[in-house]
């Protein structure tokens, strides 16, 4: 033991002295203590001094510098799988009442002897010792994830796993073992008997479609045992019968792909499902049906390219941007076009440099985005064509500091590899605000001069590319790459930045449209005041309601800037919501729906997978053993000599003052001083 202070050794000895000067002016100086025993006096002083003299010593900010042991006992670390697959067989009863208590007896012997820590695990683990066999997919990589970055230097002694082995989700955890260093001792559940069965293994299909479009369903058949029957796979959407397509079942162990193609012919989420008729031999008719949703979207963004004369560049502009399907395109002449241009979310103008009025005129008053090509808005109406007697041909070069928008590196490193364009000799200085995509290259020579270069000037968003060739870049990228990707990213991350409007609205709610039932149902708001400025103040309601009108009620959360509401888990269904808030004398509604997906991962494949567990173990330098053999697995673990405990020594540092014996004895001091005084008739 070491004592540590800033201050040299001998305020230790000042400290003393000042408690002795204390205890001598009271008791020496005092007259009436002549009256008492000298005993009395002295042990009146002594408690005195020692008080006095410890309350200096705390004030030194004295530390105790020690060596300190510890054991630290090995961690035994029980995961059991909860999800439903658990409880799918016929033992379920058995698994849900008797194991349930061996697993608990188990624990109870071990912990005798070992630190023990108990996890649930399916999608996620997290610490329990009660289980409910409810989760909807299985995870065990990412159960084994978790073990490494909590227990990570920890003296885990071994890890038990007691699962079915069948994982839906995640990794195969054979790779996800190498950093855990400990033994694996693996409980197999559920039975491995394949059963007679068809089911729906999975259906591949797109996340969003645009309205009035085709899209493609792909549904993997499987089928164990059932050779030479013959099932109808039906496509349904409702409650209509769409597909539906004859499979012979030509082997024992049979699958199958389907593909079907759906029109979008619906706007908003929509539900379908797959059905494969029954069998009387199908031991699991479960698995038979499973449904997907899709998010069919009615507002394709419409792009208006408006040519002043016919060009090449304009079938490479056309081409591309129809290539994403998210957008809409049009094409006219710029001179013949009479519409109204409200409904296009971007006007293309190429080489328009002489604006008929009309046009002019209608981009101003609808506040619309412009995509220059081969064109400058600040000549726009003028009777000067872009090019004049002189003109550059120039290459691109990427510009580090933009920011509006990531392109990837595969594009920023071709766009220096893109065929030189032609520009005019001398182009417009460059306006305030903006923002250079690909600046010029003269030769050797890398100019500041704009190649592709935004603006935005009192919310309205203005592109321009000052050149003429751009058809030349595209086929450029398919002799380099045989396809357009690098040019079509160029062209839909510009129409797409450009298109995009600000919401300007006070009141907005954010949250996704389709969930699956095991995620929780988040929510974010803001509200704004007149100023556009984010205020916190008023309080936003949520009411969700489900398909039979239940209704429940929220009220957000306050955060700096923004409001937060996590409403849990929901089962699957089909839920509207309405979120209001009050701000000054006006009320803001946002309604919304969302579609909460079932999960059917735990139903597809019921067949345990005992190989895997018996892999975990072998390779883990664990054993396997059975629901049955739980006293065996506890006789392996008490009495493996493996599991030892760890004594680390570490030197520990102390503030005198937080050691609390010494507060007590000073207060038992002046207790006893006092009471003393008291007793003896002194104050």
């Amino acid at each position: 033991m070491q004592f540590i202070s800033n201050f040299p050794w001998y305020y230790t000895l000042l400290c003393l002295v000042a408690g002795f000067v204390f205890s001598g002016l009271l008791y020496y100086r005092d007259k009436q203590n002549a009256e008492r025993t000298a005993y009395l006096v002295y042990g009146l002083f002594v408690l005195r001094l020692v008080s006095v003299s410890l309350i200096a010593l705390l004030l030194l900010d004295i530390f105790i510098k020690r060596l300190v042991n510890e054991t630290e006992k090995p961690v035994i670390i029980l995961a059991q799988d909860n999800s439903t697959s658990i409880v799918s067989g016929k033992d379920s009863l058995y698994i849900r009442s008797t194991y349930n208590q061996e697993l608990a007896a188990l624990i109870d012997a071990i912990k005798e002897k070992y630190e023990v820590r108990t996890y649930q695990f399916d999608s996620e683990p997290k610490p329990s010792n009660s289980f409910n066999y409810t989760g909807k997919e299985t995870d065990i990589a990412k159960l084994f994830s978790d073990i490494e970055n909590n227990y990570a230097n920890k003296n885990i002694g071994a890890i038990i796993l007691s699962t079915d082995g069948i994982y839906n989700k995640g990794a195969n955890p054979l790779y996800s073992t190498d950093k855990l260093n400990a033994p694996i001792f693996t409980i197999a559940l559920g039975d491995t008997a394949p059963l007679k069965d068809i089911w729906i293994q999975s259906i591949n299909h797109n996340q969003v479609a645009y309205l009035g479009n085709v899209f493609p369903a792909e549904v993997n058949v499987n089928a164990i045992d059932l050779k030479g029957k013959e099932v109808q796979v039906s496509l349904s959407h409702k409650g209509k019968i769409l597909k539906s397509e004859t499979v012979t079942i030509n082997s024992n162990s049979f699958n199958k792909t389907l593909n079907f193609l759906l029109d979008a012919s619906d706007a908003g989420v929509q539900k379908y499902t797959v059905s494969v008729s029954q069998l009387s031999e199908d031991k699991n008719k479960q698995n038979n049906t499973q449904s997907f949703v899709i998010d069919v979207i009615d507002n394709r963004e419409k792009i208006l390219i408006l040519a002043n004369a016919p060009h090449p560049d304009i079938a490479a502009l056309e081409q591309s941007i129809s290539s994403a399907q998210t957008y809409e395109v049009e094409v006219a002449a710029l001179s013949e076009f009479t519409k109204p241009l409200k409904p296009y979310s971007l006007v293309i103008i190429h080489q328009g440099n002489s604006l008929p009025q009309r046009i002019s005129n209608e981009l101003k008053a609808n506040n619309q985005s412009v995509f220059y090509i081969g064109g400058s808005p600040l000549n726009a109406g003028s009777s000067k064509g872009i090019f004049n007697s002189k003109s550059n041909e120039v290459e691109g070069v990427y510009q580090k500091e933009f920011s509006l928008f990531t392109i990837s590196e595969e594009l920023k490193n071709f766009i220096k590899d893109f065929p030189a364009v032609i520009t005019p000799f001398k182009t417009n200085t460059q306006q305030m605000g903006t923002q250079t995509l690909i600046s010029q290259k003269v030769g050797m020579v890398e100019t500041e001069d704009p190649l592709w270069a935004f603006s935005e000037i009192n919310g309205i968003k203005t592109g321009i590319f000052s050149g003429d060739g751009l058809w030349r870049w595209r086929m450029r990228d398919y002799q380099d790459h045989n396809n357009h990707n690098l040019f079509n990213e160029l062209i839909s991350k510009t129409v797409q930045y450009l298109s995009v409007k600000a919401d300007k609205s006070f009141f907005r709610v954010f949250s996704k449209k389709i969930i699956n039932e095991n995620e929780s149902l988040d929510f974010t708001a803001e509200v704004y005041n007149q100023s556009y400025e984010l205020v916190t103040e008023p309080d936003v309601t949520l009411v969700i309601r489900d398909s039979k009108n239940k209704t429940f009620n929220y009220t957000f959360s306050k955060k700096q800037t923004l409001y937060s509401l996590s409403a849990g888990q929901f089962p699957p269904g089909e839920y509207s919501f309405e979120a209001q808030v009050k701000y000054g004398d006006q009320l803001y509604t946002k309604k919304g729906t969302i579609t909460v997906k079932e999960i059917v991962s735990e139903r597809v494949n019921t067949v345990a997978n005992h190989h895997l567990l018996y892999q975990l173990a072998s390779q883990s330098g664990g054993k396997l053993f059975y629901k049955n053999e739980l006293t065996r697995l506890q006789q392996e673990i008490l009495s493996n000599d493996s599991f030892k405990s760890i004594t680390y020594s570490h030197r520990q540092l102390t503030d005198l003052v937080n050691l609390k014996w010494i507060f007590f004895i000073i207060l038992a001091f002046l207790s006893v001083e006092w009471f003393l005084r008291k007793y003896n008739g002194r104050v």
